[in-house]
């Protein structure tokens, strides 16, 4: 429980948490390894979890051709890696819609602690400042997350050469 609780304080999104509020979210932790290019999530399923890193990484890849790709390109591309104390999955707290990309294990024996969305939010709704810090963190770290997206797409749209047409 002890080391549980070690990855949870390295986590963004448990950010001043007391000691009691990360006992208490170590309770719903469930721990799962996953081997190198071992799946975590797909994209386009439904999933009801937040993960937290404890060790290794982790890629978030999407697939073009889920979107309709104008280049019909077929393999997927990495649009993230992810390290310890980091979390992904989090918008499955907000809503429980698809998954909007695939996670992947990066390396052999990557430890992920799986908390499932029913047992937070009840957590949350018990210990309401708990559950003000978390969506807090939350908010903080998906507006990094957002803020990070805006910059690669401005760079993709700034610095890349236009297409020729042809009339």
């Amino acid at each position: 429980m002890s080391e549980i609780i070690t990855y949870l304080k390295q986590g963004d999104i448990f950010y001043q948490f007391t000691q009691t509020q990360l006992e208490m979210v170590a309770n719903l932790c469930q721990e799962k390894t996953f081997g190198a290019g071992e799946t975590v999530f797909e994209e386009n399923n439904a999933s009801k979890e937040l993960y937290i890193i404890a060790q290794g990484e982790v890629d978030i890849v999407i697939n073009p051709r889920l979107i309709g790709n104008p280049e019909n390109r077929s393999e997927k591309m990495v649009i993230a890696t992810l390290r310890r104390g980091q979390s992904f999955g989090e918008v499955a707290l907000v809503d429980e819609g698809l998954r909007s990309a695939t996670a992947l294990a990066r390396q052999k024996d990557t430890r992920l602690l799986v908390v499932a969305r029913d047992k937070l939010m009840m957590l949350c709704e018990t210990y309401p400042q708990l559950g003000y810090h978390l969506m807090y963190n939350l908010a903080a770290d998906l507006a990094m997350k957002i803020r990070n997206t805006d910059l690669k797409i401005r760079e993709k749209v700034l610095y890349t050469p236009a297409k020729a047409t042809t009339v």
